[in-house]
């Protein structure tokens, strides 16, 4: 009788999470079967996926929500049994504004509203709708975002709507983020179609027919995504990945150290000549079959420096922002209504710190006490490193003057809440592509070791879902579970 295998996963964010649930789902596959330890430094499992209750306001300390046109996500949360608790953005969410010149615009969500749109200037309105006949790029040249936008549609847009995009989704810099890693879909448009007009027409044809083939509408778990969450939250969907992992998740645990050592009654001894040891800031010492490292890359950095020198060096050169979330409560009186859409977001250089601003309020109705709106002010990332130094009652008058300027909002707030991220946001700057080769090429050299999380190959939940999934077949392989597949 072969004995048990053991997996550790390091780091109990929605990636590590969702890895140990896919293993406990199979572990009576794995000869012997299988033990799952997730270890997570913090007090409690999430990352930056943390929902807070106060007072009747549900705030999210991070992501507000998914889209639910992905179905590992989908599957996920049937598994769970947390279909009924979903609930999806209002319609009036998908109505985003540009804080611009002063004052905000909608963002145009279609040819003549963008013909008519005081956004850009009319010349750059008109090399925009020249887009379809800019010839393609040069094949395999990673570009910038903001190289990608201004040879595509124009400088101007590029630095006004690109920039714009790129710091209010990933905190970071046109100018230095990748576009085929950021942004894969729109490298795809231009590389399948040559022009992200010709592309957008196509895919939007073919959703449609998707949809008609498979019964699915555009506010289904199918093709066609919808921002969703839960009614409580997204702590909710940590909360029951916890409690399904009925114990695995073992909080305060923070590792220091990951490394191969000799192996003795190896469950895969094809597989390579050494087991995995852990050690934990408390001088514990476990020992597995199989490591996931799932942590933000620089923590990985200095934990992988026993297991693979160049191993850890890779990793430690994907850099992250750090963020700060401002959530400000306010009556809807003293406001004179409730903003309907899903907020703002602020391009470089208007005057500003604000990176974007989320109306909870309008985006999940429901999650204040009556009579009240809440608001959140994105702040910091690549541009704004020093907020992240502010205290918080600097960092509240910081988003209140924004708020001031951008929506008109001069009242006190009932409620305020600063969360800090220092591992932010993933910054998938330019090489990052050829990074995670080396990444890649280094682990293949390591049998039993993987890396997860939001730092390679992808910032949403569910990318981290979806990648979670993926590895977890390849660890239950290694261990000699038979293929599902």
């Amino acid at each position: 009788m072969p004995r048990s295998a053991r997996v550790i996963v390091v780091g109990g964010g929605i990636a590590g999470l969702a890895t140990g649930l896919n293993l406990k789902d199979r572990a009576a596959s794995v000869p012997g079967g299988l033990e799952i330890q997730v270890l997570e430094a913090g007090a409690r499992a999430g990352g930056r996926v943390q929902t807070e209750h106060w007072n009747g306001f549900t705030i999210e300390q991070g992501p507000t929500g998914f889209l639910d046109d992905a179905p590992p996500t989908a599957a996920l949360v049937e598994r769970l049994g947390l279909t009924t608790e979903l609930c999806r953005a209002d319609g009036a969410a998908s109505t985003r504004f540009l804080f611009y010149n002063g004052c905000l615009h909608a963002i145009p969500s279609g040819p003549v509203a963008f013909l008519r749109s005081p956004i850009l200037s009319r010349r750059a309105r008109l090399r925009v709708l020249l887009e379809p006949f800019v010839p393609r790029g040069s094949q395999g040249a990673d570009e910038t975002v903001h190289e990608f936008a201004s040879r595509r549609v124009g400088a101007e847009a590029a630095e006004v709507l690109a920039d714009a995009m790129v710091s209010g989704l990933f905190a970071g810099s046109a100018r230095e983020l990748s576009l085929a890693s950021t942004f894969p879909a729109l490298a795809a448009l231009e590389a399948e179609h040559g022009s992200l007009v010709r592309g957008l027409i196509a895919r939007r044809r073919k959703a449609r027919t998707e949809n008609r083939e498979r019964g699915y509408s555009r506010n289904g778990l199918g093709p066609g995504g919808r921002l969703s969450s839960f009614r409580q939250g997204l702590g909710t969907l940590i909360h029951r990945l916890a409690t399904a992992l009925e114990g695995a998740v073992l909080c305060d645990q923070q590792v220091v150290s990951v490394e191969p050592v000799a192996r003795a009654n190896a469950v895969a001894p094809a597989h390579g000549a050494f087991r995995w040891r852990v050690t934990t800031a408390a001088g514990t010492r476990l020992e597995a079959d199989a490591v996931v490292v799932a942590v933000a890359s620089r923590d990985a950095s200095s934990l992988l420096i026993n297991a693979d020198r160049v191993l850890a060096q890779t990793v430690g050169m994907m850099p992250t922002a750090a963020v700060v979330v401002v959530a400000l409560g306010f009556e809807t009186r003293a406001l004179g209504g409730l903003p309907s859409g899903f907020g703002f977001l602020v391009p470089r250089n208007q005057g500003l710190r604000t990176l974007g601003c989320v109306w909870d309020s309008s985006v999940f109705p429901g999650r204040t006490p009556g009579g009240t709106m809440l608001l959140r002010c994105i702040l910091g990332g690549a541009h704004d490193a020093n907020a992240m130094q502010a205290d918080d009652e600097s960092l509240g008058w910081i988003a209140r003057r924004d708020l001031e300027t951008a929506m008109g909002i001069t009242a006190s707030p009932i409620l305020a809440r600063v969360y800090r991220h220092p591992l932010g946001i993933a910054q998938y700057v330019c090489g990052h592509r050829d990074r995670l080769n080396l990444v890649e090429q280094r682990l293949r050299e390591l049998p039993g070791l993987w890396v997860a999380g939001s730092s390679y190959y992808g910032v949403s939940i569910n990318a981290c879902v979806d990648k979670a999934r993926r590895q977890a077949d390849e660890i239950l392989a290694f261990l000699g579970a038979p293929s599902t597949r």
